[in-house]
């Protein structure tokens, strides 16, 4: 009998509710380790860089290997296991999917950090149930000693992901405006592909399960600008029973320029300053994004994203290439693929 897929992670993790939605969605068995607190379990291996959710895929010996990163997870499953597909087939749709789902995991969770540590009273808020999730048995003293220490080690971190007084508003109108946008495609195809849901999809939910449902001010945000962001995020959970559907065919993909351009408008200045100060060693990213001065520490990961996205761009047929640049015309999206 084939051993279950397992994997550890946390119900605040935004990627550990990525990847369960996602392994519902597939039909994929799995077991769920909750903690991530104390790192492995006795007996389960550490992976290099300790992150949530955690994967424990047997090697060719097998023996458990302990793997991270969403995305790259995601493409694996894909070879290991059939059916109920979510990576299109469809070259330029496939290139799309990879975009949308970077810009929702690495630049929405700055939202989620931001709004989850920049204001006292999400703080207060989430840190207790941080600790709860990871334990629930502790007595209420040790918690309260607990979810202070994280709670001011977060708050210290707060400019890693660039959240600080200049850039709230950019970050927080950014949310704002992703709201329009994915309440527009929700109403119109169900998904941001179509009537069935890609791993771009899965990313989001990742991110909006702790933004529509754990912090309380993008909570109020969520509820008076877009409830039906908040109703699909709770769909999207438990999608094993979506049966059907299809991908967005070439004549609609420009329902997707509104996003596109959000995503050109944000993240992609941000990503092209990143690269260039981890490029030149520079210990400061400095760039404007939404008229406003953007400044935060380097992130060697962020730039090995734009990189992969390179890659794909440059992996794309002429055809889906021709597509692409198309499409991506006067998004500032264009500007991640223009390599000097």
């Amino acid at each position: 009998m084939a051993r279950r897929l397992e994997l550890m992670g946390a119900p605040g993790s935004p990627y550990t509710r990525k990847m369960l939605a996602l392994l519902r969605y597939r039909h994929i068995d799995y077991n769920i380790i909750w903690g991530g607190a104390t790192g492995a379990p006795d007996g389960y291996p550490k992976p290099k860089v300790q992150l949530l959710p955690t994967f424990y895929f047997p090697d060719s010996d097998g023996d458990l290997e302990a793997v991270v990163d969403s995305t790259p997870i995601i493409r694996r499953l894909e070879r290991e296991h059939d059916g109920r597909s979510v990576i299109p087939e469809n070259e330029a749709l496939r290139f799309l999917d990879l975009l949308i789902e970077d810009y929702a995991d690495e630049w929405l969770t700055k939202a989620m950090f931001h709004f989850r540590w920049a204001f006292q009273a999400d703080a207060d808020h989430v840190a207790p149930l941080l600790i709860h999730w990871a334990n629930p048995n502790l007595p209420d003293e040790q918690v309260a000693a607990m979810a202070a220490q994280f709670s001011k080690r977060q708050i210290d971190r707060l400019y890693v992901v660039g959240s600080n007084a200049v850039t709230a508003k950019t970050i927080e109108d950014s949310y704002v405006r992703l709201l329009d946008l994915l309440d527009r495609l929700i109403r119109e195809q169900d998904f941001i592909l179509g009537s069935r849901p890609s791993s771009c999809d899965f990313a989001f939910h990742g991110q909006l399960t702790q933004l529509t449902q754990v912090e309380p001010t993008s909570m109020a945000l969520t509820n008076r600008y877009a409830q039906r962001v908040r109703a699909w995020v709770d769909r999207m959970d438990d999608l094993s029973g979506h049966e059907g559907g299809h991908w967005l065919a070439d004549d609609q993909l420009s329902a997707l320029t509104g996003l596109l351009s959000e995503i050109g408008h944000t993240y992609a200045p941000f990503l092209i300053a990143n690269a260039q100060a981890v490029q030149s060693g520079a210990d400061s990213v400095e760039a404007e994004i939404d008229g406003r001065k953007w400044q935060q520490p380097p992130f060697p990961y962020q730039a090995k994203c734009l990189l992969a996205l390179r890659e794909a761009y440059q992996g794309l047929s002429g055809e889906a290439r021709d597509q692409i640049e198309r499409l991506l015309a006067g998004t500032r999206c264009e500007a991640l693929f223009v390599v000097a």
